[in-house]
């Protein structure tokens, strides 16, 4: 009985260690998710503030991702001059002109030049290029704008780790592929992530020439002109009217003479045939107008003019008839 006692408590001693060790073995791995929890959770805070520059706001302010924009306008006194001293000043800092645009006014007084002109500067020489900016002519109004894009950049550096992950299992997964249509969707899927990682790329890189080149515009203005109003036209002196009208005659003779010649073939090509049409017809029927004058009498016979130039007197037939009786006479003796 009382080996049988001992048994049974030998049992329960040793069911109570094993639900011990188990409790302890469940406690362990527990602690041990935690740690591993515990240790991701540092790794992501550490890369945070490795990015951020730690814990001290200098370095963390030296990393930021900033985007400096400006807009200066400028009264100066030649145009010409003040944009080629801007234009120099850039390119010994290692910048250049995006984009410029000039027109030139004209006023009763004179002429003036207004334009705009947008330089890119390297970001560490943006203030010292606006100082010279601001001394080239007088400031007339000025603004400037800074963006931290840091976050922007951050999350698409993520990004595009994330999808480059994926573009590589995909590649594996392509390469394992056996079967006709998961080869084609994995294909599909597999373009997909390579236009959104060259999106996030170009997105990331246009932001990074934002970052390392400032932009800074300038508009010029040359002072408008100020004088007295133009006078009366009578008021121009003599000669000078003379020698502007005699200008307006040869302008006026010059343009005649050239439209003349831009008429010309037009002229003879659209009024030709018709005159000669004209001319043809007047030649024909005028011609038989005037044969009046060939001495047709009305039975259309010809008369004959003897030179005559009055009527003709009864006495000379008279002689005529003398004259022949005459002749017959001497004829029969």
């Amino acid at each position: 009985m009382a080996r049988r006692h001992a048994a049974i408590l030998l049992a329960l001693l040793v069911l109570v260690a094993g639900c011990s060790g188990a409790g302890a073995g469940a406690s362990v791995d527990a602690g041990a998710e935690q740690r591993a929890a515990g240790d991701a959770e540092a790794s992501g805070a550490a890369s945070v503030a490795d990015s951020d520059g730690g814990g001290d706001p200098v370095a963390r302010a030296a990393n930021r991702q900033l985007v400096h924009t400006a807009t200066v306008e400028l009264r100066v006194d030649g145009y010409d001059r003040a944009r080629e001293r801007l234009t120099d000043a850039a390119e010994r800092r290692g910048g250049f002109v995006s984009d410029a645009n000039s027109r030139r006014r004209t006023t009763g007084a004179g002429n003036y030049t207004t334009g705009t002109v947008t330089y890119r500067v390297p970001a560490d020489e943006y203030e010292a290029f606006l100082e010279t900016v601001n001394e080239t002519g007088t400031v007339v109004s000025s603004s400037q704008q800074t963006e931290d894009v840091t976050e922007q950049v951050v999350d698409l550096e993520a990004r595009l780790r994330t999808l480059r992950a994926q573009r590589d299992r995909l590649r594996e997964l392509y390469e394992q592929a056996d079967d006709t249509e998961e080869v084609l969707s994995v294909e599909r899927r597999l373009s997909e992530v390579q236009t959104e990682i060259e999106r996030a790329a170009a997105r990331k890189a246009s932001l990074e020439r934002q970052v390392a080149l400032a932009t800074v515009t300038v508009e010029l203005r040359e002072p408008r002109p100020d004088g007295p109003p133009a006078g009366a036209w009578y008021d121009t002196p003599l000669v000078e009217a003379f020698l502007s009208s005699v200008d307006g005659v040869v302008v006026t003779l010059r343009a005649a003479a050239v439209a003349t010649a831009y008429a010309a073939p037009y002229l003879l090509v659209l009024l030709g045939p018709p005159v000669a049409g004209v001319a043809l017809a007047w030649r024909r029927w005028g011609g038989r107008g005037s044969t009046g004058d060939l001495g047709l009498d009305d039975t259309g016979a010809e008369s004959v003019d003897d030179g005559s130039t009055g009527p003709r007197d009864p006495a000379d037939g008279d002689d005529t008839d003398e004259t022949d009786e005459a002749d017959e006479t001497d004829e029969t003796t």
